[in-house]
């Protein structure tokens, strides 16, 4: 995300709790001076919420480091174990890239606060961030800020369900995020998938995209099919039950490892077999040994 696409907005808030820009954060202090660092011993930031570094662009950063050099020193803390890397990690990974057993580095001063909020600053600048990474990063500002979703979106130019909605795909499981992370699946995908209470459910709805390439459009159906269908399995706990039609739909659901349902009435009835793909009805008919 870059600053244009936030507007105004985040130099706004930075300059109103007096954080500094990323653009004045890196430039070199009057006094300060640039150390080549051996490589070997630099760390990440512990507190970097970015966890995906498009390889591509770090070969080619790599390669261009190789012909000319970094220009621009990274900024890092000494500790007791090395350095920890504050601002400048891609520029480091693509150095270990190439070879290169030394990097320009600035030390300076920080506590653990700081080390985090010039994570975060570093992360909203860019313009490559994933959608977990935004929400991570929106969820640490709220927290390091003390802010709410609606004061933080009046302060980035969101809306408050556009930061909402973001901040919801941290609520699915970790190998869902991953997925968006790496484009295995879309935003707007994990959007539909975080409206979910059910973490089985979110796991099998992921594989069927995954599997059938279903658009949003087709997940949100799906999911509405869900739905309506656990609206009727209300209605039916709400029905006098007959322990013998019970016990068997109970069976034929273990048996069809799907949603089964009796419905009786006089003598008569129906049973009723959920199937979600056509996949899944070819499955259910080969246990039925029907081809």
């Amino acid at each position: 995300m870059s600053t244009n696409r936030l507007g105004r907005g985040l130099g706004a808030l930075f300059q109103e709790h007096d954080i500094e820009s990323l653009e004045s954060f890196e430039q070199v202090k009057e006094g300060e001076v640039i150390h080549q660092l051996e490589v070997k011993s630099l760390r990440p930031n512990p507190y970097q919420p970015r966890k995906y570094f498009d390889e591509n662009k770090i070969k080619e950063l790599a390669m261009s480091i190789k012909e000319h050099g970094v220009f621009q020193p990274i900024i890092v803390k000494k500790d007791i174990k090395g350095y920890i890397i504050i601002a400048g990690e891609r520029r480091f990974r693509a150095a270990q890239k190439a070879g290169l057993p030394t990097i320009p580095a600035i030390i300076r001063e920080f506590n653990d606060h700081l080390m985090m909020e010039y994570a975060l600053i570093e992360n909203l600048q860019r313009e490559d961030l994933t959608a977990i990474e935004e929400a991570e990063a929106y969820r640490l500002l709220m927290q390091k800020l003390d802010l709410t979703q609606e004061r933080l979106g009046e302060r980035l130019g969101k809306s408050r369900a556009y930061i909402a909605n973001t901040m919801r795909l941290l609520q699915l499981p970790r190998s869902v995020q991953d997925d968006i992370e790496n484009g295995v699946i879309s935003v707007g995908h994990g959007k539909v998938l975080a409206g979910l209470k059910d973490e089985e459910l979110i796991l099998k709805f992921t594989n069927i995209i995954k599997e059938k390439q279903i658009s949003v459009r087709e997940l949100e159906d799906l999911v509405k099919q869900v739905g309506t269908a656990q609206a009727e399995e209300d209605k039916k706990t709400k029905r006098e039950v007959n322990p013998h039609l019970e016990y068997v739909e109970s069976n034929l659901k273990s048996y069809f490892g799907t949603k089964v349902k009796l419905k009786e009435k006089n003598g008569k009835g129906q049973i009723i077999i959920d199937y979600m793909t056509m996949d899944d009805l070819n499955r259910l008919l080969e246990k039925m040994g029907l081809e």
